[in-house]
């Protein structure tokens, strides 16, 4: 986590005594393209429906300020620091929470400033060629009129929750809330899809560890561990946060009706904890196993060694017995010795594969 500078924090008031009015950024002093490749869609919504289409950043502060039953929805992709500034600004977001925003890499959290809520998720996509977890974020301010996203890598796009979310009027009238519930409910749902890619993974290296083909997948074990304990830093901590959004909490800004929603999104993260956490603990019995298979191959392999410079043994100490050139030596002069001689080395050498391979070490 960035180290937050002294003449950054926060007064009473809960803005930033550094910044004056002439330092403000202005929506003017913000270049089109900047906004335009920050702001994702932002969208009025009264009576648990979205009125007109996508709506300016400048349009939708100042509709935010004037609506009386509805609420603004500003969804941002990895904005600058000067457009999630100049938001923050005109909603008087607490200079802390917006200084998360902007830099980004905090665990899931749940923080209250004033009326306003500032929830940090932690969103996952698997890439399944390369074997591991992509993690981004998405930051929410709610308040009673406004919901401001912040989302910070690939995973887990808004547009979609969206979307859906304005085709359901009875839940979407729930105002704020429902989109913090909208939002969490997608994030915990992709996690799920994680958990089967790394499921079909684990089994494939478990098959791969079992088999009886000489391959060491130990290297891919480890990756795999890691990658189960990143995505498991990213999921555990949500389910505080989670929890005190199902007991609603007094000072938090959110809508009594939607705790049985929130309660439905925690029940799912504690499964999918529980699910991850088996993860954890079958890639270290299968890491195990596959040691001991190496160590069990490590002493086939010595066994078959040893075995053979057994059997090989014969033959050479009577081949260099033989070799010494003495005149009197057992059937030296003899026609036949020579094959006998073959002979008997051949046979003793059958007798001790023949025992060997009885043992087990052939």
């Amino acid at each position: 986590m960035p180290r937050r500078d002294a003449s950054r924090r926060a007064g009473p008031s809960g803005k930033n005594p550094a910044t004056s009015a002439s330092d403000k950024t202005s929506i003017a002093a913000l270049s089109a393209e900047e906004i335009g490749t920050a702001v994702v869609d932002c969208g009025l919504y009264e009576g648990g429906k979205r009125r007109g289409r996508r709506i300016e950043l400048e349009t939708a502060l100042k509709q935010a300020s004037e609506c009386t039953d509805g609420f603004v929805w500003i969804g941002l992709h990895d904005p600058s620091s000067e457009v999630v500034e100049t938001v923050a600004e005109h909603f008087e977001l607490h200079p802390l929470a917006v200084e998360d925003a902007v830099h980004a890499h905090q665990r899931a959290k749940l923080d209250t400033f004033g009326d306003s809520l500032f929830l940090v998720l932690k969103t996952a996509r698997y890439v399944d060629h390369e074997e591991l977890v992509e993690i981004g974020e998405v930051m929410i301010f709610v308040g009673q009129r406004f919901v401001v996203t912040v989302r910070h890598g690939e995973g887990s796009p808004l547009s979609e929750v969206r979307k859906d979310l304005e085709a359901h009027p009875d839940l979407l009238s729930l105002g704020p809330s429902s989109v913090v519930y909208a939002i969490a409910d997608r994030i915990v749902d992709d996690y799920a899809i994680v958990i089967e890619g790394f499921e079909v993974d684990i089994e494939e290296v478990e098959t791969e560890v079992f088999s009886a083909s000489a391959t060491n997948p130990a290297e891919r074990i480890y990756k795999l561990k890691r990658e189960v304990l990143e995505f498991r830093r990213a999921v555990n901590p949500l389910i505080s946060p989670m929890q005190r959004l199902t007991d609603h909490q007094t000072g938090l800004p959110i809508d009594p009706r939607t705790r049985d929603y929130f309660r439905d999104v925690l029940d799912h993260l504690v499964r999918d904890s529980d699910r991850i956490q088996s993860f954890d603990e079958t890639l270290a019995g299968v890491l195990q196993a596959n040691l001991a298979q190496l160590s069990m191959r490590d002493n086939q392999d010595l066994r078959k060694l040893s075995a053979w410079v057994a059997i090989i043994a014969v033959p050479t100490m009577v081949v260099g017995i033989y070799g010494m050139n003495f005149d009197h030596m057992p059937e030296l002069h003899w026609r036949f010795g020579y094959p006998l001689v073959l002979v008997v080395i051949l046979i003793v050498c059958v007798a001790l594969h023949r025992r060997f391979k009885r043992a087990g070490w052939l």
